[in-house]
């Protein structure tokens, strides 16, 4: 059987031997655990998704770096878990959708108009996060090695997308645009299933019945808690129609089977005490891979981490991940050996602050709280839009919760192990159990070795970590870009240490409005420029404010 496996395998790469770079689409929702019925619940019915899944690799311990989108979404693009760019608070501003508002105000409010303050009790404002200069989105490895990228649109990286990272960023982002010979990779990021969709979406009918949903174990049974969960399923039902959509597009246009298709969710569910947690209805994910004429489509029970998917891309395409990545490739010709442990953060979330660290292997959690004397219930305005979280308050508040429904409103400890395969929903504690002190203390050893010994920006009172990131309060600046005109060809620089270079060449008198949705190109080498065109420059360090457009023809 093993050697089977490993020929199929092989055959499903070998679909790109006359074309080394394959096409990749992302299909990226938002808000899911694996409810699905590939992973056992039949409750939606997703037929779209099923298909997809019967010639898919099927992941079954995918995991998101944090339980919410933006700190999540961080680890995605760059490969870097969130505590060791300064990306885990959710979230630094609001830079969520194509290349951001890039507008950040002194102060942050909470969804009641409340100031938000840090651990310190220190007001903090909104920014775009400085990460270090070495690190960059994945995308610009694979934009300098020939590939189309094209994102539609949520980005949500907790810092502006700079311009070097995609080709294009709009809600009219497409593969259709590709240059002819290019390979793509093209992301659809699908917001039907978000939390905020759960009240958004009230009035529409619902699909699936709540007499028909699973209530877990820590959710009383009630009418209200089992209508917000079929609103959720029945989001699910809608999300299937819209990815169905994009898949019979991709087959009309004949490009199906030259395509390896990821479907994931950004991280966990959406629902009280899923979304925003650092257990596995908060970080536990669904993934599919899909390669060409559905080769070597099996079940995987590897462990993956969201960090694992820039590099994972980049090893397909035949691109040598960057080693300071914390990510590896779990496919493709770099491909690592299979990870032992995946990692979690968990910060501030809007108004609520805290810092919890975690470590999961195939079987057990390992949770550090670095701050017990908070509670573990978050209790975050935005989330009380859902009709359940105030039915659970209420019902707390009356002690009407049972013991499994209380837990989430119990005193924290500073440490917490689960037995995942046998405690599923995480509901019994097993630090304190003398049978379990070996795995406590190995899960405890590369907790410590991970955010004690390396760097965590969580460390850091967030209003401390703005200045060092924003001295003074004020965004750093790009510097502009300067050309050097060496007789056949122009050489563009940038003295900004991690700066990344884009430029724009028209005609000269052009009429074309010059922004951020002009096809600007990444620039790798110099570049010739002939009589009567113009060329525009300008320079991005991610974090930092874009530099001035600067401009170059012929007759300078």
């Amino acid at each position: 059987m093993k050697k089977f496996v490993l020929i199929v395998f092989f055959i499903s790469f070998s679909v790109f031997s006359q074309n080394k770079q394959p096409n990749i689409l992302w299909l990226v929702c938002e808000d899911i655990s694996p409810t699905l019925s590939f992973y056992g619940d039949p409750t939606a019915k997703t037929p779209n998704l099923d298909a997809l899944a019967k010639e898919s690799l099927i992941f079954d311990n995918a995991f998101a770096t944090t339980g919410v989108c933006a700190p999540s979404r961080s680890a995605i693009i760059t490969g870097m878990l969130p505590s060791s760019i300064g990306t885990m608070h959710m979230r630094t501003g609001k830079d969520i959708q194509s290349w951001g508002k890039l507008e950040y105000k002194d102060t942050v409010y909470d969804y009641l108009g409340n100031i938000v303050k840090d651990l310190n009790n220190k007001p903090i404002r909104e920014y775009s996060a400085v990460i270090p200069e070495n690190v960059k989105c994945f995308t610009e490895y694979l934009r300098a090695e020939g590939y189309y990228c094209t994102n539609n649109q949520k980005t949500d990286y907790q810092f502006a997308a700079p311009q070097s990272a995609w080709d294009e960023n709009s809600p009219k982002a497409h593969w259709r645009n590709t240059p002819k010979g290019m390979p793509f990779l093209s992301v659809f990021n699908f917001g039907v299933t978000h939390e905020s969709r759960i009240w958004l979406n009230k009035d529409l009918p619902l699909s699936v019945n709540p007499n028909d949903v699973p209530v877990p174990p820590y959710y009383p049974d009630n009418e209200i808690i089992r209508t917000d969960i079929a609103r959720h399923y029945s989001n699910i039902e809608l999300l299937d129609k819209e990815i169905g959509e994009i898949i019979a597009k991709l087959k009309e246009e004949g490009l199906y089977d030259n395509t390896i298709i990821f479907f994931y969710s950004d991280h966990g569910g959406p629902l009280p005490r899923q979304k925003r947690e650092i257990v596995d209805s908060g970080l536990k994910t669904p993934l599919l891979i899909r390669f060409p004429k559905g080769a070597n489509a099996e079940r995987k029970k590897q462990l993956v981490s969201f960090t694992d998917l820039a590099p994972t891309v980049l090893s397909l395409a035949n691109i040598k991940p960057p080693k300071y990545m914390d990510g590896q490739a779990f496919l493709g010709k770099y491909k690592a050996k299979d990870r032992k442990v995946i990692y979690g953060t968990s910060d501030r979330f809007d108004e609520f602050t805290d810092r919890i660290r975690a470590v999961r292997d195939t079987q057990f959690l390992y949770i550090k709280n670095y701050y017990v004397e908070l509670p573990k219930y978050k209790d975050i305005n935005y989330r009380k839009s859902v009709s359940m979280m105030n039915n659970i308050l209420e019902l707390h508040q009356q002690k009407f919760l049972n013991e499994n429904q209380e837990y989430w409103f119990q005193p924290k400890f500073t440490e917490e192990l689960y037995d995942c395969k046998n405690d599923p929903y995480q509901l019994n504690n097993l630090a304190n159990n003398p049978k379990f002190s070996k795995k406590l203390n190995d899960l405890r050893k590369l907790e410590k070795k991970q955010f004690d010994e390396k760097m965590d920006y969580g460390k850091l009172y967030e209003a401390d970590l703005i200045h060092f990131m924003w001295p003074n309060g004020k965004q750093p600046k790009t510097d502009t870009v300067v050309f050097k005109n060496q007789k056949e060809a122009i050489e563009l620089f940038c003295n900004t240490k991690g700066a990344s270079i884009s430029y724009l060449v028209v005609k000269e008198n052009s009429k074309e409005k010059i922004s951020n949705n002009n096809s600007w190109k990444l620039y790798t080498q110099k570049v010739k420029l002939e009589e009567g065109f113009v060329m525009y420059a300008k320079a991005s360090r991610i974090g930092f404010e874009e530099s001035e457009i600067s401009t170059y023809s012929m007759n300078n």
